[in-house]
């Protein structure tokens, strides 16, 4: 047992579980203490899935009107996500950006997710005057620019912004499972999931797969071993319809 203050016995916390502290809005509150505001927090999601595009989401909280038990996206359950996702959305400003897998094969996946990040932040309804990005990257915006390592679990704007991106893009994967039935995209997101191994040596590769992710490759050289590469030196890859909407 372990003794407080006031001499009362508390017990142990159990072994091997870590008390791990929410996201706060301390950096934020600073901020607006020295009058910089607009302040928004981003994140994004899908940068390891074999399929779809990457999504990323910039969130201005309202100080006033901040939803309760935010945390990043990966403490939640799904059904917690699309709470607080509603909630997000009923009270914030916000805006997501989605890179498309023919970005992610051009650029690679760290180039395209910044590119993601950075048209979300511009897509904004107001422009931020600071903004907080999970990460050791700053982004190429218009204003002050902290990059956070593991911020969606520190800053509560980045907090929001990764549960924006996640079921954002949850959301369009489950749409593109409709589009490409039998990757089992409305469960798996497009990770790489021994299920979708399977579908995708028996199926071969979709026009929703990153071409250059490994397991897509082998894929590609199973059901098309005489297919041409593009060039990617040479620019002349089409990057498809990428869109970034703000709300």
């Amino acid at each position: 047992m372990i003794r407080d203050k006031s001499g009362k016995d508390k017990p142990k916390p159990p072994k091997g579980v870590i008390a791990v502290a929410p996201p706060s809005f301390r950096r934020e509150r600073a901020l607006i203490k020295r009058g910089v505001w607009p302040v928004a927090g981003c994140d994004e999601a899908g940068r390891g899935p074999l399929a779809g595009p990457v999504g990323a989401a910039a969130v201005i909280l309202d100080p006033k009107r901040i939803p309760k038990g935010m945390d990043d996206s990966k403490r939640l359950t799904a059904e917690r996500r699309e709470e607080l996702f509603e909630e997000i959305c009923a009270t914030s400003s916000f805006a997501v950006a989605f890179a498309s897998p023919a970005r992610i094969d051009r650029d690679n996946i760290l180039r395209a997710s910044l590119w993601a990040l950075m048209r979300a932040v511009q897509a904004l309804p107001e422009a931020p005057r600071h903004v907080f990005v999970d990460g050791r990257d700053k982004l190429n915006v218009a204003c002050d620019c902290d990059a956070v390592i593991g911020g969606d679990g520190l800053v509560l704007s980045i907090a929001a912004a990764s549960i924006i991106a996640k079921v954002t893009r949850d959301r369009l994967m489950c749409a593109l499972a409709q589009d490409c039935p039998g990757y089992g995209f409305e469960q798996h997101k497009g990770y790489g999931v021994p299920e979708h191994l399977k579908a995708l040596s028996r199926l071969g590769p979709s026009v929703h797969h990153r071409r250059f992710f490994a397991p897509v490759v082998a894929a590609r050289e199973k059901h098309h071993p005489s297919a041409v590469e593009p060039d990617l030196l040479s620019g002349e890859m089409p990057v498809s319809a990428e869109v970034a909407v703000a709300v």
